[in-house]
């Protein structure tokens, strides 16, 4: 297994980060580059959403699957999904901070063949860049007015 964290503070409310976390759609707009979202379960928020989500990444189009967990509003929300034999649990916790939110999240990266846990560190390292990157856009998303 791997972890990969990442927290930021967010100059805005607890409710509008988690609401620009929680909702797939809403969150595709702030990280950008987010060409497709489809739903796969008549759950659209909370537990027991899951959902397809089309991506450009390094310039490639990428299709990942998510289902969501756990969800406890204006607190946490757990998003994991598989890709290539690797399970990616994702824990987006939200709490107060001075003058904002404090946005943390915990992905742990788990994979069952040899060569997978293997690589693994490796390839968090590469994942850590990305999804810092992501939660620096949900960040300035919602600290713009318009967020």
């Amino acid at each position: 297994m791997a972890v990969v964290t990442v927290v930021r503070v967010v100059r805005a409310p607890v409710e509008r980060v988690f609401a620009t976390v929680a909702h797939k759609r809403r969150f595709a707009q702030a990280i950008g580059g987010v060409t497709a979202i489809e739903d796969l379960s008549d759950v659209t928020s909370g537990v027991g959403t899951r959902f397809r989500q089309t991506r450009v990444m390094n310039g490639r189009e990428t299709t990942m699957d998510f289902a969501v967990t756990e969800y406890v509003e204006n607190e946490r929300i757990r998003i994991v999904n598989e890709t290539h034999g690797t399970v990616w649990d994702s824990l987006f916790t939200f709490a107060g901070a001075p003058g904002g939110t404090t946005l943390r999240l915990v992905m742990d990266a788990r994979g069952d063949r040899p060569l997978t846990r293997l690589l693994l560190p490796l390839v968090c390292l590469l994942v850590r860049k990305a999804v810092a990157r992501d939660i620096d856009a949900v960040k300035a998303y919602c600290e713009d007015a318009g967020g």
